[in-house]
């Protein structure tokens, strides 16, 4: 008898599982189209140990987007500057979110200092912390990494 199987992992979005006739007939296209979208670097499908293409399920969706943008009427080019500026967006929001977690974590840290603070009766110097006066503004400077 055999060691046991592992338990069934359901892949990700970026795993290459599809071949260039499926990912062909998946996105609407040509097979000669992928390969033309890969040469202009539209798209970069993972390669086997052979060298045969495979796309994943975010392939096939950026396929389709890059079908339904020509298709409109875009050329190739205004293709390429929608797609960079798509993942900028989608790379500022992943950094936006990472520092209003910075920001709720180094505001949580203050709080927490602030408790020990009253907890052993001193005043609350940390500004960030303190309620202004009327007409007055607070800077918080952070120093670069």
């Amino acid at each position: 008898m055999g060691g046991q199987r592992p338990p069934f992992q359901p892949l990700g979005p970026d795993a290459a599982v599809f071949v260039i006739s499926v990912a062909a007939e998946l996105s609407g296209l040509h097979p000669q189209t992928l390969r033309t979208y890969e040469r202009m670097g539209l798209i970069t499908p993972g390669r086997t140990g052979g060298g045969g293409r495979r796309y994943s399920h975010r392939d096939i969706e950026l396929l389709r987007e890059i079908s339904d943008l020509t298709s409109s009427g875009i050329g190739i080019e205004g293709v390429r500057r929608i797609l960079d500026l798509e993942n900028k967006v989608a790379a500022l929001a992943q950094r936006n979110h990472e520092l209003a977690a910075e920001l709720e974590a180094t505001r949580d840290a203050l709080r927490q200092a602030l408790a020990v603070r009253r907890a052993d009766g001193l005043p609350n110097k940390l500004p960030v912390l303190r309620q202004p006066d009327a007409g007055q503004s607070i800077v918080v400077w952070r120093r670069g990494r």
